[in-house]
């Protein structure tokens, strides 16, 4: 599907350009697209070298399955198709949560750690499986807590409560992410979308196979090979001294937890905080997220006696290959989606569609970033910063598209750069689930503002 949306946009943007006579405009955007493609896999390395590296060091622990046990029911329902102990479940369930707490520099790479442990359960290498498509369908619809970006905006341009838009987001985003699981898991069982085994993937299995066990003998023979994790694979537990380092660390998180959220008890002359309860608590939580992880997994990790050092870094090698893989995938992407923008594609979809949108009562103004949400995060921000100027930090329709940016996703981004990373080529119906969660978000988005506001 990825390829027919691929090609609308390019032909479609050419076409409009000829109308337009936008052509420089096209062609700046291609040149600029493809430049901020490779600069953006370029960032993306050093946080893909932490992160995976940090997630070997959790998987050496047993931290990962600890996690995918804690929350087996519902992972059994969600992905059904992958084994209630394989690495997987852990990482999505690390990627979820820290979407949710808007954590984005850690949810790209756990995110695409979950793809290639779900790739190594692929039978046809080059064809998404339902695990995976229901992932992208919770990734591009995922449960927001606290929309830091929207918040960030709407302070800076004066809002007296940035933080109103939390409940109207969380709301929305639930409904999205309804709406996106359950149509992932409707559209799997469509005849259109199911896998057709063919001679090439059956091939491609035995081959998978094959470099499989032959990895793992070379692994047997070859110290400085790295080490094949079975996924059934159990860390010794702790022994009660050992635990007492682990429950020094909670404690002291949890000291740092309350004197974020509850200043006031901790130093009487800083006044009391003007944001609730719910949105500092999440705050503190945000804050401290990734601090806490890194250091619970290094020292859980050092008190099982696992080499963390050596571990940290065979998994950040890992990184920086990813981080390479999905150049092209980026590139083809944000080149279609800049020609399409360039050409006056936007404008023109907005002009046809602002009549029959006034009479369903739907803000003309927010038109343009609902279209450009899916496809583009920063052509997004910049509508929205631009209509909280236009239309004041705390009106309406400000509120909306902030409640709106925080209810969807750049869903052909996540899908290029999720699926790219493991050269998935045919993603069935991970983009339709996707855009009908960023549809209910946006609808949800506007009828839960104008209920609350």
């Amino acid at each position: 599907m990825l390829n027919y949306v691929w090609i609308f946009l390019v032909v479609s943007a050419v076409v409009i350009g000829g109308v337009t006579l936008q052509f420089k405009e096209l062609t700046d955007e291609i040149i600029k697209a493809a430049g901020t493609a490779v600069t953006i896999a370029i960032g993306l390395i050093g946080i893909m070298a932490m992160w995976l590296g940090a997630m070997r060091v959790a998987e050496k622990a047993g931290i990962i399955q600890s996690i995918s046990k804690f929350l087996k029911p519902v992972l059994k329902w969600l992905f059904p198709d992958v084994p209630e102990n394989h690495p997987a479940m852990g990482s999505m369930v690390m990627n979820i949560a820290a979407n949710m707490l808007g954590l984005s520099n850690a949810a790209t790479p756990l995110g695409l750690r979950a793809m290639k442990d779900l790739q190594s359960l692929n039978p046809h290498r080059n064809v998404a499986t339902n695990a995976m498509c229901t992932f992208l369908a919770i990734n591009t619809s995922s449960v927001q807590l606290i929309p830091m970006t929207a918040i960030a905006v709407l302070a800076a341009a004066g809002s007296l409560n940035p933080t109103a838009i939390v409940g109207t987001s969380l709301i929305a985003t639930i409904f999205s992410t309804i709406a996106g699981v359950g149509s992932a898991k409707i559209m799997e069982k469509w005849r259109i979308f199911k896998i057709q085994p063919s001679k090439d993937n059956n091939l491609n299995q035995v081959k998978t196979e094959a470099d499989s066990n032959s990895a793992k003998e070379s692994a047997t023979t070859d110290n400085n090979a790295p080490p094949i994790l079975p996924t059934d694979s159990q860390s010794p537990p702790l022994s009660k001294t050992k635990k007492c380092f682990i429950y020094l660390l909670i404690l002291l998180f949890l000291f740092a937890f309350f004197r974020i959220a509850f200043p006031k008890y901790f130093d009487s002359t800083i006044p009391f905080p003007r944001e609730p309860l719910f949105v500092r608590i999440v705050n503190a939580i945000s804050l401290l997220a990734i601090p806490f992880l890194l250091s619970w997994f290094t020292l859980t990790a050092a008190l099982k006696g696992i080499k963390v050092y050596e571990e940290f870094i065979q998994g950040a090698r890992e990184g920086f290959d990813v981080a390479i893989r999905i150049i092209p995938y980026l590139v083809a992407i944000l080149v279609a989606i800049g020609m399409f923008r360039g050409a006056g594609g936007i404008e023109l979809l907005s002009s046809i569609l602002k009549s029959a949108l006034d009479k369903l009562g739907f803000p003309v103004e927010l038109l343009p970033m609902a279209l450009l949400r899916p496809l583009s995060g920063s052509a997004t921000l910049g509508v929205f910063s631009d209509i909280v100027k236009q239309c004041g930090a705390d009106s309406l329709v400000a509120r909306m598209a902030g409640t709106l940016y925080g209810s969807t996703e750049t869903t052909f981004y996540v899908i290029a750069v999720y699926f790219g990373s493991v050269n998935i080529r045919k993603t069935r119906h991970a983009i339709a689930a996707g855009l009908i969660a960023d549809f209910v978000g946006i609808v949800a988005a506007v009828i839960v503002c104008r209920a609350v506001f």
